[in-house]
């Protein structure tokens, strides 16, 4: 699809180079043929402009990240009634984007913990995307109540959550909370804020599904292994 469309932008630039004055039909038809017997015979070119077109999309992704990122950099890093994990002064701090049903994201949730024990100096805050149940956004609001009421029994409660295969339902949630020894009967006001805006925040970074972590000015999209995850902190943090 993306060498048609390259294919088609080079037949109509060589065309316009060639437009004044105006081709014959014969003209036109006779620049076709030599345009698509060069590409032909050189498909390198075709390659080479694939590769720039990359490489422009990608650098103007990029520069939109780091806009968002700097709009909203007190929501994504320092807003207090969002759950956070690790260095309390730290060099970086990894912003997840997250789902209490998300199976990918239950997979991925063990390294935080674990990133955060091997870096002294990054720093993890959470971000609730309860894009796929009911339960999603009951279970992100609990988990948000929680930290603003009793930070410290947050992560308990978190591991608790995520340790669950399958959708939550009230009754899991309920025993996820027994487990835990938190006491939410309803959750605050503030926590439903809370998912408002991150849902917000996250369209505008462009993330469309969980988990999504924000590492130094790179997105991580998805469910990658350990080694993976632990190299992009480790390049990071030397970028701070």
């Amino acid at each position: 699809m993306k060498y048609t469309l390259l294919f088609t932008l080079l037949m109509t630039a060589s065309l316009q180079a060639f437009a004044a004055p105006a081709l014959t039909p014969a003209q036109e038809a006779r620049v076709q043929e030599l345009v698509q017997e060069t590409l032909l015979k050189h498909p390198e070119i075709l390659a080479a402009a694939a590769d720039k077109l990359d490489q422009q999309n990608a650098q103007a992704n990029q520069q939109q990240l780091k806009k968002v990122i700097a709009q909203y950099n007190d929501f994504l890093f320092h807003d207090p009634n969002s759950p956070r994990i690790g260095a309390t002064k730290p060099r970086l701090t990894l912003v997840v984007f997250t789902d209490y049903n998300c199976p990918y994201c239950k997979k991925f949730d063990p390294y935080l913990e674990k990133i955060v024990a091997k870096y002294p100096d990054v720093a993890v805050v959470f971000k609730f995307l309860p894009y796929r149940s009911e339960s999603s956004v009951t279970s992100a609001r609990d988990a948000l109540t929680v930290w603003r009421a009793h930070p410290e029994q947050f992560i308990k409660f978190n591991d608790v959550l995520m340790a669950k295969k399958g959708y939550h339902d009230d009754a899991s949630i309920a025993q996820a909370k027994k487990k835990a020894g938190v006491v939410v009967d309803t959750p605050d006001d503030e926590s439903l804020v809370t998912v408002k805006k991150s849902l917000a925040v996250a369209q505008e970074l462009g993330i469309q599904g969980t988990p999504a972590t924000l590492i130094g000015d790179e997105m991580l999209s998805g469910w990658v292994p350990y080694e993976d995850f632990d190299a992009m902190v480790s390049e990071a943090l030397k970028k701070q």
